[in-house]
């Protein structure tokens, strides 16, 4: 059933995030009124094409303060001609995406526009949370405050909402909403069309995302030149992606003699990853830190068997020894012998890859846009002083 209300998202960028075209395709069908506010829009995924209401304003340009292992920490400078956008479309419910200028500027500008705000909370890890930064938790306390609900994939995201910024737990909902699809991530090919084939030696260890510190590569390399130091040279690890790392790493596999069992596969459009998930056998998310990890999810749709860094957002969806495993990516020694594990136990693979996809069949955006229109309600609800209504926020 549709409704005329008119719904705003506000995400200062849209880069390499377009597993959110298949959400809010589902959640236009109930609010046809949304306009998608961004600062980086790479246009839409094949197939996609129009199926929601985007708006540019300004350019989203990230200032980091300094590198680290982690995220680099910074200021986010989005154009505060937003409030002009708004004030002219006028939304009754704004989702605002953490705490920018755009979140604090929806926030200011409230009771004039009279619209409720939900803020948008991906999931908490320690360069994302500033804990130890006392002016930036004051602002974002404050922010949290005024706010009438908020959304977060992960339990962590719901604890430093409500212990560490005071939200109230009853207005917090921690469910997935950024979710796979499978048919979005196959592009144009139905699924049994795509080529599975493939003369790589298996099994074939995926690694699909950009090739920075952050993301842990090298550790996964250093568990791979472990394991041709163990005689294990029979497998693939087959690395999708791309970035100010790739020299350096690529050098490092040629030093180490890895040059058979590493594949480089550069960088390809999302809408033909599907292709790389389904030629897989185990995907590898040897992150440092990640607040969710979307490809995680993506991997668990094409029934793959998971090993997930502890620092990734998304591995509350690993049920350990079920459908993969939970590694420290700082010790490439315990990557190594769960990999050495997979190669000496191909049934296995299977196995954890079927309970992978029974995990992740709830977790789709028909049932994600079904949660956020709840989450809409809610917030009109809250608006009017009504009792809150009871939300599904299973996790698994």
């Amino acid at each position: 059933m549709q409704n005329s209300i008119p719904i705003a998202w506000l995400l200062p960028s849209m880069e390499r995030q377009n597993y959110w075209q298949p959400l809010f395709k589902e959640f236009t069908k109930t609010f046809p009124q949304t306009t998608v506010y961004t600062g980086f829009w790479e246009g839409f995924v094949p197939g996609l094409e129009g199926v929601f209401t985007v708006e540019v304003v300004g350019k989203t340009e990230f200032k980091p303060s300094r590198q680290g292992i982690g995220y680099s920490p910074g200021l986010i400078h989005v154009s505060p001609k937003i409030i002009g956008y708004l004030l002219k479309f006028r939304p009754q419910v704004i989702f605002v995406s953490g705490f920018s200028l755009w979140t604090l500027l929806t926030l200011l500008f409230k009771p004039l526009g009279q619209w409720k705000v939900v803020i948008v909370y991906d999931g908490s890890s320690p360069t994302i949370d500033y804990i130890n930064s006392r002016p930036r938790l004051i602002l974002r306390s404050i922010m949290a405050r005024f706010a009438d609900a908020y959304i977060t994939n992960t339990s962590g995201g719901k604890n430093y909402l409500t212990k560490i910024l005071g939200a109230e737990a009853h207005q917090v909902f921690a469910r997935p909403y950024q979710v796979p699809d499978v048919k979005t991530l196959l592009g144009q090919q139905e699924e049994e069309e795509v080529n599975n084939e493939s003369h790589l030696p298996r099994p074939i260890f995926l690694f699909v995302g950009k090739l920075l510190h952050r993301k842990g590569l090298q550790f996964l390399l250093k568990a791979c030149a472990i394991l041709k130091q163990q005689g294990y040279q029979q497998y693939t690890l087959l690395i999708v992606g791309d970035g100010e790392q790739r020299e350096e790493l690529e050098a490092y596999s040629q030093n180490q003699g890895l040059t058979d069992c590493v594949n480089w596969a550069g960088w390809g459009n999302y809408d033909k990853l599907g292709a790389y998930f389904r030629t897989a056998d185990v995907f590898v998310f040897p992150t440092l830190e990640d607040i969710w990890g979307v490809v995680l999810l993506e991997a668990m749709a094409f029934s793959k068997a998971i090993l997930c860094s502890k620092w990734a957002g998304s591995s509350e969806l690993i049920v350990d020894g079920e459908n993969g495993y939970i590694f420290d990516p700082y010790n490439p020694e315990e990557l190594a012998e769960r990999m050495r594990y997979f190669i000496d136990n191909p049934d296995l693979i299977l196995s954890m890859g079927q309970r992978s996809q029974q995990f992740i069949a709830q977790h789709n955006p028909e049932a994600a846009a079904k949660f956020l229109v709840e989450v809409t309600h809610f917030a009109l609800n809250h608006r009017r002083g009504n009792p809150p209504n009871k939300i599904n926020t299973t996790n698994l």
